[in-house]
């Protein structure tokens, strides 16, 4: 028997999993490559915000120290957070601004990260560190306008709790750093969104001592952030990184812990923004360019929003440089984009989950189910897959549905079915890749067919509606991730149109005929 799906909804999707979506570094955005991704990611999907490390990093040039007569100074210059800002707003999409890294020329050290060597050392005078922050966000109001700006979630550095991101990982400093940058944020306008701490994995030891630290010294916090990754150790081959992978739960239970851990501080109830999440945390993993990582984070996406307030997808683009400039077309970038905005499986996901409607009508293990105001039903469906540790997934699985169609009202007739499927050979630019032979810099047309083979499958077909419900049987293929929209057919066939009649087959033609007689 198919699973009765109910004719009203039980809740309202969340569009957390929209909400922000995460970027290479800030000074990338200059790039043409980088804009008609956004472009088309926002045509198609639609973020609300987006964030990226390195905007106070020395590429973008904001602090600019000098001498006059001996004495230093220090000029805020912001000729490309103004270009990057403008383009993201012609987008549609506004910065969530993360203040980090550190410019070389206030920092107390020299040690870096990435290729593009950010620097992750404190300031060696927070005076002049507030000053930037003050600059930089009240260049922000005066350019945007404060009502604008208040809108904007202003985030304080990344993953802290890590010594590649943060000197020593010194949770001190990094308290210090916090209370400096919220006080400058406030000084703008009171009202302006601050928060913290952006944690890594691991790192939920962090919780109790940031509140009690905040609280104690009553700094400013109106939101808290963390970050969620399922992968293991990394295993390092020349220009690429192999890791095994928890159960996709293991994220929805990552963005749980904020809320958890802050239970009975002061800093319980407020937003939680989890500003990056993937399956893997390296730029440089083949997964993320697969349909299966489409289908292992299918119900990430589809359970999320009951969770936190946003979850944000590390990243759009494979305009990414962490490791340096990719070697390969497909290296396991964090894109849901390759390069020459060729869509990866996981983008696809994406562009279903946008297609759906916001009331819920079901959730399964393999399955979310909504309508539209219209009376447009979809189903999202996929085949569950469970991380390293799970038997091998079957070549197919099977979904049987009951589902209601149009407004209700218990009436017969047909429902209109358009599906759209991506899995291992349907919809997958990375599968079309390897059987090309993995070419490195593809040539204009290996692009262009590389283009078409991300397509999603498309098949359309007519089912019976009988009391106002009709019955779907889906078989999925490996690795698949499917969407169906369905909607009740008002059939206008005028009573004398005849296809038989097309070829001149029917009661009034022959197959010798010159003439067909009306």
């Amino acid at each position: 028997m198919p699973t009765q799906v109910p004719d009203q909804p039980i809740a309202t999707l969340s569009d957390a999993w929209r909400s922000c979506v995460g970027t290479g570094r800030f000074n990338l955005a200059l790039r043409k490559d980088y804009q008609d991704s956004l472009a088309l990611t926002q045509s198609e999907i639609g973020f609300r915000y987006i964030r990226g490390h390195g905007l106070l990093s020395d590429d973008v040039g904001v602090h600019r120290p000098y001498e006059v007569g001996g004495e230093r100074r220090v000029l805020h210059s912001f000729t490309y957070v103004d270009q990057v800002v403008d383009a993201y707003l012609e987008l549609g999409i506004k910065p969530l601004v993360e203040l980090g890294f550190m410019p070389s020329g206030l920092a107390a050290g020299g040690q870096t990260v990435f290729w593009w060597q950010g620097n992750v050392t404190p300031p060696r005078d927070h005076g002049e560190w507030a000053d930037l922050v003050r600059a930089v966000v009240g260049h922000l109001v005066d350019r945007y306008g404060l009502e604008e700006v208040r809108t904007w979630p202003i985030e304080v550095w990344n993953e802290p709790n890590l010594t590649n991101f943060w000197e020593g990982a010194d949770q001190f400093a990094y308290h210090r750093l916090y209370e400096a940058s919220a006080y400058a944020v406030k000084d703008v306008d009171a009202e302006l969104q601050v928060g913290g701490p952006s944690l890594s994995p691991g790192a939920d030891d962090w919780w109790a001592p940031f509140a009690e630290f905040v609280t104690s010294r009553d700094v400013p916090v109106d939101f808290v952030s963390r970050h969620a990754y399922t992968s293991g150790p990394a295993g390092h081959v020349p220009f690429g990184t192999y890791q095994t992978l928890r159960a996709p739960s293991s994220l929805l239970e990552q963005f749980d812990a904020p809320r958890r851990h802050l239970e009975g501080t002061a800093l319980a109830g407020l937003p939680v923004h989890i500003t990056e999440f993937n399956s893997s945390y390296r730029p440089d993993n083949p997964v993320h360019d697969t349909a299966y990582n489409a289908a292992y984070l299918a119900p990430v996406l589809a359970a999320g929003g009951d969770l936190v307030d946003s979850f944000s997808y590390w990243t759009f683009s494979d305009t990414f440089e962490e490791e340096g400039v990719p070697t390969a077309l497909f290296h396991g970038g964090f894109g849901m984009l390759a390069h020459g905005q060729i869509k990866k499986p996981t983008y696809h996901l994406y562009a279903f989950m946008a297609r759906m409607g916001s009331q819920v009508l079901a959730r399964g293990e393999d399955h979310l189910v909504t309508r539209d105001d219209a009376g447009r039903v979809t189903v999202l469906a996929w085949q569950p897959v469970g991380g390293t540790d799970d038997p091998v997934e079957p070549e197919s699985h099977r979904i049987r549905l009951s589902v209601p169609v149009g407004t209700g009202g218990g009436s017969d007739g047909a429902a209109f079915v358009l599906r759209s499927s991506v899995n291992e050979t349907e919809g997958n630019s990375w599968a079309a890749w390897r059987e090309m032979g993995r070419p490195r810099f593809p040539g204009r047309r290996q692009l262009d067919a590389l283009s078409e083979a991300a397509e999603p499958v498309r098949r359309h077909f007519s089912i019976p509606v009988a009391g106002g419900r009709a019955d779907l049987e889906l078989t999925l293929g490996r690795h698949e991730v499917t969407l169906l929209e369905i909607d009740a057919v008002q059939d206008q066939t005028p009573e004398w149109l005849d296809d038989a009649r097309i070829l001149g087959r029917g009661p009034y033609g022959s197959r010798d005929a010159r003439t067909v007689v009306p």
